[in-house]
């Protein structure tokens, strides 16, 4: 039974996917059909469509790890609330960052905008990791399955190094975008573990 001042995470789940659908719907509705077939026309369409698919991959990345880390979390609290808004908060922002720099044909301005976005998410993700585990103990299941957390350690690094090279060269910036969607593409088991291994502990009970 939840402690008091404790609630139910389904609604804040369906919540959070409801909007991070209509975060990838706004992205989408971004992508414009050539009406002359020129050229310019197709150089445009790349360059939206480039900035479209990164945006894509980061908000399937944190879709993806928002569902297993809430898997794994029992229950909800205020502080939990919050912190999952804050998050929605700055990931609500990526279709305005993916819109600017595609159309700008990714300048230094707000490909800057654009790092500041993402850099700001990875922060209130590890914000909002941060109080599950506050609610849940350092032996509940979201810290044993974090652990050193290496990639959400990385990223932010990753970021703040791209948002000033942007200014100098912006593939580089971009460069380091794509690598860190690269490296949380690579699946990632620790979360599955831990719930297989508390399912196994228990089968043993």
């Amino acid at each position: 039974m939840p402690r008091r001042g404790m609630m139910g995470k389904g609604r804040l789940e369906a919540f959070s996917d409801g909007v991070l659908a209509i975060i990838i719907t706004i992205m989408v509705l971004e992508l414009k059909a050539p009406i002359h077939g020129t050229h310019e026309e197709y150089e445009h369409l790349i360059a939206i469509f480039a900035s479209y698919a990164l945006s894509f991959v980061y908000v399937g990345i944190y879709w993806n790890n928002h569902h297993h880390m809430f898997h794994a979390t029992h229950r909800v609290n205020a502080a939990i609330l919050w912190a999952n808004l804050h998050l929605l908060f700055w990931l609500s922002l990526i279709p305005f960052g993916t819109a600017w720099m595609g159309e700008a044909h990714f300048q230094p301005v707000p490909m800057a905008a654009y790092g500041v976005i993402l850099l700001m998410a990875a922060i209130a993700y590890y914000i909002l990791q941060l109080r599950i585990i506050h609610d849940q103990g350092a032996d509940g299941l979201v810290a044993r399955a974090v652990g050193g957390d290496y990639k959400g350690k990385l990223s932010p690094l990753f970021y703040i190094l791209a948002i000033p090279s942007g200014f100098v060269s912006r593939w580089f910036a971009g460069a380091l975008y794509v690598a860190v969607a690269l490296m949380w593409l690579v699946p990632d088991r620790r979360i599955e573990r831990v719930l297989a291994e508390e399912q196994s502990d228990r089968a043993v009970q």
